[in-house]
């Protein structure tokens, strides 16, 4: 869900995006299931986006606090909105690659660091995983999922189809490689692994929407905003069915001594 900026120079449209990000919030769910909290740890979401997920780890930390993070302007303002008044919440306005303890407002490292639908937007992993175990306290925690190895694959051969090669920045890494860059950052107790995801739409508008809003929105902001949503509506009728192909790179991990 929580899809931060850190790639690319268009912003997102937030409340966008929040109205069409369910499965986004679903996938972060899962992976806030995988956090271990006792409920007094003060936690760094690393892409906290709309605060969709955020708001759902804030009722696992009753005495606990939260660093929420993310590039994006637009995403802030609407987690700002969901979570107004929330003095357990800290919002944060950076980029993961320049992430470092002074920048988190913490009298202390923080005890854990989720992340649900950011990694990929980041494009160098060797320094965002060393910046997250700078923040991170010995032993603690790291559960996080982004895009794998083999993601969104259908919408790319639809755009290739088209005579457009790329259409946004982002690494979507194997596990392998990211399990190696885990433990070469600092991290022990490593579990690594993909699955695949694929995630159905209704035909017709609100796939064109999703593609604009999400897996298009950097490509779309070079073009001149009358061929925006014809483009997307082309990959849309290019694709040989109306499902997206996610696969999704899971990470559990601890802070070493």
């Amino acid at each position: 869900m929580a899809t931060g900026a850190t790639a690319g120079s268009a912003d997102w449209d937030g409340a966008r995006y929040d109205r069409l990000a369910d499965p986004q919030a679903r996938w972060g769910q899962a992976v806030l299931d995988r956090l271990e909290l006792s409920g007094s740890e003060t936690v760094l979401d690393a892409g906290c986006g709309t605060g969709r997920v955020t708001e759902a780890l804030l009722r696992r930390l009753p005495q606990g606090r939260i660093v929420a993070l993310d590039q994006s302007p637009s995403m802030l303002d609407e987690a700002r909105g969901r979570l107004e008044g929330d003095a357990r919440v800290r919002f944060v306005q950076a980029d993961l690659l320049d992430l470092a303890p002074s920048l988190l407002g913490t009298d202390a490292p923080v005890d854990a660091v989720l992340s649900t639908a950011t990694f990929h937007w980041v494009t160098d992993h060797d320094r965002l995983f060393a910046n997250l175990a700078s923040v991170l306290r010995p032993g603690g925690q790291l559960v996080a999922q982004c895009g794998a190895e083999g993601n969104i694959d259908n919408v790319l051969r639809a755009v290739r189809s088209l005579g457009v090669e790329r259409v946004g920045t982002w690494l979507y890494a194997s596990a392998e490689d990211t399990r190696s860059r885990l433990r070469e950052a600092g991290f022990a107790d490593v579990q690594v692994w993909a699955h695949p995801e694929p995630t159905p739409f209704d035909p017709g508008g609100l796939l064109t929407d999703f593609l604009e809003t999400v897996c298009l929105r950097e490509h779309l902001a070079t073009l001149p905003p009358g061929d925006r949503r014809p483009f997307a509506e082309r990959v849309a009728a290019a694709m040989p069915e109306p499902t997206i192909d996610y696969v999704r790179l899971n990470m559990v991990a601890r802070r070493t001594s």
